[in-house]
């Protein structure tokens, strides 16, 4: 017994150094391959709309729901102080620089990144890709770089978009649950964000996008045994997307700590 735990764990560690190698790997291509044309904005502007029109409606009720939420639950504890008006700056700091990243990142990676690992694994399955290959076509310039240029970007916009609804959300409860006039929270909102808060929201997300798109990608091009082998795919692509994600967010987090005191 004693045996077989220890050849598992030695074999889960094998596995995690070939990931973090493959991971590796695909980043320094993709990123190489950003900067040689011919460029295929066609299929960067097809997955911008996977990726971030097609987002909307989901980060959008999220958003509004989340900002509701924090409203009620602030408002808890500001009514017992007095300080009710307070609440509008807290919602709106908390949404830009914290929950308003993580939580647009997380609905993409389930979505869009579920999505990318499912259709690039049918393809090697059905031997698309070795089939680009042939035809004398980089798999990753040709299907990797779209995408990963696509999350890089849309990301921070579906962000901007899920702050301001979640401040929307926040507006709804102060303005009719707790009276607080309209004018008095949308001054406080905008008056308690800077510069700063806006950057470190908005700059990570970026990385966020990358994230999903290299672990999405990785796993699509490595799918093995079939249709089951593309669902187990799909599923570590997500699990994985979102351990990093939350991971990168700390590291940020404690990084802008330091940086901007």
């Amino acid at each position: 017994m004693l045996g077989q735990v220890k050849n598992n764990l030695v074999a889960q560690f094998w596995d995690f150094i070939y990931f973090i190698g493959g991971i590796t790997n695909l980043a320094a291509q993709s990123m190489y391959w950003v900067f040689v044309p011919p460029f295929e904005r066609k299929r960067i502007f097809e997955q911008s709309k996977k990726a971030g029109v097609d987002s909307l409606p989901l980060v959008a009720l999220i958003s509004f729901f989340l900002g509701v939420i924090l409203a009620f639950q602030i408002s808890y504890l500001m009514q017992r102080l007095g300080s009710e008006m307070y609440i509008a700056s807290v919602v709106a700091l908390t949404l830009v620089r914290e929950l308003g990243p993580i939580i647009t990142s997380l609905v993409v990676a389930g979505r869009v990144g579920a999505a990318i690992t499912a259709e690039l694994g049918s393809m090697q399955v059905t031997e698309q890709i070795d089939a680009l290959e042939t035809l004398a076509t980089n798999p990753i310039k040709y299907l990797a770089v779209p995408r990963l240029i696509a999350l890089a970007l849309m990301l921070p916009l579906l962000t901007m978009f899920a702050d301001l609804i979640g401040i929307l959300g926040g507006w709804v409860i102060c303005v009719f649950r707790l009276g607080i006039s309209s004018r008095l929270y949308l001054n406080i909102t905008f008056d308690s964000l800077l510069f700063k808060d806006l950057f470190t929201g908005l700059s990570k997300t970026i990385f966020f996008g990358m994230i999903i798109a290299w672990v999405s990608c990785y796993e699509g091009f490595n799918v093995e045994g079939g249709a089951e082998g593309v669902g187990k795919a799909t599923t570590r692509a997500v699990v994985t997307s979102f351990m990093l994600i939350i991971a990168s967010d700390c590291f940020f987090t404690a990084l802008f700590y330091f940086i901007f005191p």
